[in-house]
């Protein structure tokens, strides 16, 4: 087991493991981190708890120490600096007419990088702007190419269910969203309905899925005929979250849609179904020997000799015998 407190560098985004060591802060202090990219500030998400050494990714580093005034100071300049690169780089990239698309910009703790992040539709050859850029800000510069979901994480937002967007206010990874999912909720399959501001399926169909994927191992499908308090129907339509299925019955000459709960009705036994709805088999007819069919006869066919001599040719197309007799003496 291995003791870790959750950091976080952003006020979205995924949550980094580090030791405490000595320090042990206490959620929602800012403390300073040794990270790949140097030392950061971040904000500490949890206590310090154990979690298992398979959850540890490579090597756990420290806490060093918690954010004293000064590095609160000098993380607010580098918020002014990226506030103040963005439109400069913006102009960068227009004068050297790239097809990319700014999003945003991020200046380490020390400020010994820049990173720049943007999207675009293909591959960009950048290196001009890297060279401009450099020249302005003296440091070095990095360019990231990132995806729409990233961009609406960064950009923020309402979604359609008027709170902010989920990437921009909680979540730690994008888990894979299929259209799958919004069938087996029985939403609507419109583009516009199920898509979030990145134009990809919402993030939130995900967490609902299991539950439903639980509930429908249960129910009876669509189409299937199952038994119920007031005999065989037929499934017309389910309600997962209720977990309850209307059923189509047999009332007379009529029928009628009743609905129950999934612990009222069950699926049909062997030989329920013949006894209620396969009406009786009729003996098949005595199988009678089929008539013989009249055949034309056949008369053998005289074949022709493929290759034949002069002789031969002139006695048989010969009109006249004597004639043939005369061309054959010669």
């Amino acid at each position: 087991m291995a003791t870790v407190v959750c950091v976080r560098f952003k006020n979205t985004g995924k949550v980094y493991y580090f030791s405490p060591a000595k320090v042990w802060p206490r959620p929602g202090e800012l403390v300073i981190v040794e990270t790949v990219r140097g030392l950061e500030i971040g904000e500490t998400v949890t206590d310090a708890r154990e979690i298992s050494d398979e959850s540890v990714v490579g090597e756990l580093k420290p806490v060093i120490r918690k954010a004293t005034p000064e590095d609160i100071k000098t993380d607010e300049r580098n918020r002014e600096k990226e506030k103040a690169a963005f439109p400069l780089c913006v102009q960068k990239i227009n004068e050297h007419k790239l097809d990319m698309k700014l999003v945003n910009v991020e200046c380490t703790f020390d400020g010994s990088k820049m990173v720049f992040y943007f999207t675009s539709e293909g591959r960009v050859d950048f290196r001009e702007l890297v060279k401009d850029l450099a020249g302005v800000f003296h440091t070095r510069i990095e360019l990231r190419q990132i995806g729409v979901r990233d961009e609406a994480r960064f950009l923020g937002g309402l979604g359609i269910c008027g709170r902010k967007i989920c990437c921009g206010a909680f979540l730690n990874d994008f888990a894979p969203v299929s259209i799958k999912m919004a069938k087996e909720q029985n939403l609507s399959l419109n583009p516009t309905k199920i898509s979030g501001q990145c134009g990809r399926l919402m993030c939130c169909l995900k967490y609902e899925q299991d539950n439903y994927e639980e509930i429908l191992k249960k129910l009876p499908k669509i189409g299937k005929e199952i038994m119920t308090p007031d005999g065989i129907g037929v499934v017309t339509e389910i309600a997962v979250i209720r977990e309850k299925v209307k059923v189509r019955m047999r009332v007379g000459e009529d029928f009628e849609v009743r609905e129950y709960a999934l612990e009222d009705v069950r699926r049909l036994a062997q030989g329920e179904k013949g006894e209620a709805y396969v009406p009786e088999k009729k003996p098949a007819p005595e199988a009678t020997a089929p008539e013989p069919e009249e055949t034309k006869p056949r008369y053998p066919r005289v074949k022709k000799q493929k290759t034949m001599n002069t002789d031969e040719y002139m006695r048989v197309n010969a009109t006249n015998p004597e004639e043939a007799e005369e061309q054959t003496d010669i």
